[in-house]
């Protein structure tokens, strides 16, 4: 297998202004996922964080990006919006995004969803069982009936995403509440997935179902043929049938109107 190049990005906001965050990812979020996907050789790892200049997400670290996974919270805002373009081109271009918990307010989840993707939520510390609902998807590869975390927080529908092109997991949480928690969608040349279980202030990252999830979806992100998007003039002479040309032409070759 190709190696897959992965950047994992990361706020990194709350390990530094948070001690009990701090303790749980003293090396950050970004750390702890990098640390537990090492164990899969097939990966080419990065990390990138909010304060590196252009957040770590140069169009050269772009291109050379087959996966990137997002984690944000405390600063969706002050990500910059042509960064936030940059991402949301790759993706159409056929770069995987694997977005976590509270990425779902991220400036590119929100560009490439079209939505609010808002939802409700509660942070009660409560019992979250993430169902698995779609067994033979690759993403859920390795896990059993579902996941339990004795601690996370809550999130809720309803969930204002478009409907997921396939649903992998559904959280139910002791207060009642349910969650499409596993969503997949495709946006061009990219896939995309969505992962809920995350809450900074629980050691989620550090349960190794969840990280066979991430390390699922990153494999299932990864770039798969050619760019869908990529328009391309195809002449009279080259018709798979013989035709004659009728009519003005008022493009050139490029595509620009003449």
């Amino acid at each position: 297998m190709d190696p897959i190049r992965v950047t994992i990005w990361n706020e990194f906001v709350h390990e530094r202004n948070h001690a009990e965050v701090g303790r749980i990812y003293p090396e950050g979020i970004h750390g702890a996922i990098a640390s537990a996907l090492r164990a899969f050789p097939e990966f080419r790892l990065r990390t990138a964080t909010l304060r590196e200049p252009e957040h770590g997400l140069t169009k050269d670290v772009l291109e050379e990006t087959d996966v990137l996974t997002w984690w944000g919270h405390a600063a969706h805002e002050e990500v910059e919006d042509a960064v936030a373009a940059r991402v949301q081109h790759r993706v159409i271009e056929g770069m995987g995004l694997v977005v976590l918990h509270s990425g779902h307010l991220s400036k590119p989840f929100r560009r490439l969803m079209g939505t609010s993707c808002h939802l409700c939520w509660r942070e009660a510390g409560e019992r979250e069982r993430v169902w698995v609902i779609n067994p033979g998807h690759p993403i859920a590869r390795g896990i059993d009936r579902f996941i339990e975390l004795e601690n996370s927080e809550c999130y809720g529908e309803p969930f204002g995403v478009p409907a997921p092109d396939e649903q992998v997991f559904i959280s139910w949480f002791e207060g009642g509440e349910v969650f499409r928690s596993g969503n997949c969608w495709v946006r061009g040349s990219g896939r995309i997935f969505y992962f809920s279980p995350g809450h900074e202030t629980y050691p989620i990252y550090h349960n190794p179902l969840i990280q066979r999830v991430i390390a699922n979806a990153i494999h299932w992100a990864r770039p798969r043929g050619s760019r869908a998007d990529v328009p391309r003039h195809v002449p009279v002479e080259q018709a798979r049938e013989k035709i004659l040309s009728r009519g003005p032409q008022l493009h050139t070759t490029e595509g620009a109107l003449q």
